[in-house]
Order: structure tokens, then C-alpha cells, then sequence
């Protein structure tokens, strides 16, 4: 009877508290719903931009004199870098295998900045990169940066040309570019047009910056989504 009693009087305890028992009475441990919905999550997007801040971004100029929050402002949710002087700002993480989105506009004349990617460190102008052209009338060109190759190259030169004639928009309008990095490949889409595809390229891992080189430029959406052979290499 005794034995019965302390078996109802556990079973009300389970019910009143909510715990979790084993057959043998023992609490078992609770299970990290946090960490299984985590590992489960299909959701693989990274902000670079998170929208108010650069806090999460490193910043490298030709003249290491100019401060470079006088360069790098964020107004309205929208980077705007001033293009004077020559730099750029970079991720503090390197990525592999993703797909990187990208909107800019240049607000007042057609210019000339650029998307880097693979960018290797130390941090130099202008370093070991793929740089994804975004120079009026020119976007969608590759140009190899100090030492970077791929197949495409042709014999002296460091520029690829696009694919396709410019399909860029009107100053002050916005622009998309949308950079897929698989493996040793990487494609650039404008407006949603594929404009190159480069194959065997020398890196396939590093930084991703965005350039100042001429005059005023605007970036905002800045985004990649990991590809899955990623997810669980990714490093910082």
C-alpha cells in the first residue's frame, strides 16, 4: 500500500511540474530543443550587413592618415562609401561555397568600385583577389587581382570580359549582383542576366570586400546564403 501510495503521489509530481521521468523514476535529462532546432534549421543565410552598423567589418585605405568612419557611413540602412581615398572594407570572416547578393547604385555620377572575393590577408592595396567589376558600363567583369588566376585568363591580361553587353541601370537607380562561389568556380549575375562564369580559379576561400575607388557609391542587401558542402567547414 505504501509502495502505491509513493507511486500516485510521483505521477501527480510529474503532471504538477512538467518533468520528464524515466521508467525506473529517475529525472532524464532534458532534451536542447534549441540546439536540435538549429541543427535542423534550413535556413543557411548570413547578413553581412546587419541594416545599422559596420561592426562587422574591417577596413583598409591607401592612406592610412584618413579615418576610415569619414569613408564608410551608414544612413537610412544604406552603406555608402565616399570613393576618396582608394580601399575598401572586408568581412572579418572568410567564406567558401555560398551565394552572395549584392545591390548598389551610384547616387549622383557613374563611377567605378567593385565586389571582392576569395580576398586573401594580409591586408594590402590591392590584395590577392577575384574582383567582380562593378565599373560603369563593365559590370560583370572579372579582373584576377595581384597573383589570382583561373582558366579564362588569357595570356597577359587580367581582365574577363562579360558575357553579355551592360545591362546596368541609370545612376541613382538600383542595381543586383548576385555572386555564386562553388568549389573553383564562381558565376556573377546582373539584374538577374548570368554575365560570367570563371572555372579553375586559384582560390576558393577568403574574404569578401567591397571597393572605394573614384566617387560616391551605395550598397545595401549585403547577404550570402552558405551552400551546403559548407555548412560544416565554415571558419572565422
Amino acid at each position: 500500500m505504501k509502495n502505491k501510495l509513493s507511486t500516485l503521489l510521483l505521477l501527480i509530481l510529474i503532471i504538477i511540474t512538467g518533468a520528464s521521468y524515466d521508467a525506473s523514476g529517475q529525472k532524464s535529462p532534458k532534451k536542447d530543443r534549441t540546439a536540435r532546432s538549429a541543427k535542423g534549421s534550413k535556413n543557411t543565410e548570413v547578413k553581412l550587413f546587419n541594416g545599422k552598423d559596420l561592426s562587422n567589418w574591417v577596413f583598409h585605405l591607401k592612406d592610412p592618415a584618413v579615418d576610415p568612419s569619414t569613408v564608410f557611413t551608414v544612413r537610412n540602412g544604406v552603406i555608402n562609401i565616399s570613393g576618396d581615398p582608394f580601399g575598401y572594407m572586408r568581412t572579418r570572416d572568410a567564406y567558401s561555397d555560398y551565394r552572395l547578393h549584392v545591390e548598389w547604385r551610384y547616387p549622383g555620377e557613374l563611377s567605378n568600385s567593385g565586389v571582392f572575393v576569395h580576398s586573401q590577408t594580409p591586408d594590402t592595396i590591392w590584395l590577392k583577389c577575384f574582383e567582380c567589376q562593378l565599373h560603369a558600363g563593365d559590370a560583370g567583369d572579372f579582373i584576377c587581382m595581384n597573383g589570382s588566376k583561373m582558366n579564362e585568363q588569357k595570356e597577359g591580361s587580367r581582365v574577363i570580359k562579360k558575357m553579355n553587353p551592360s545591362n546596368e541601370k541609370n545612376a541613382g537607380e538600383w542595381n543586383t549582383m548576385d555572386i555564386t562561389c562553388r568549389s573553383n568556380t564562381i558565376e556573377v549575375s546582373v539584374n538577374g542576366l548570368l554575365q560570367n562564369r570563371a572555372t579553375g580559379i586559384s582560390d576558393s576561400k577568403g574574404h569578401i570586400c567591397l571597393q572605394s575607388e573614384g566617387k560616391a557609391i551605395e550598397f545595401r542587401n549585403v547577404y550570402l546564403n552558405l551552400l551546403p558542402q559548407e555548412k560544416s567547414r565554415r571558419k572565422k
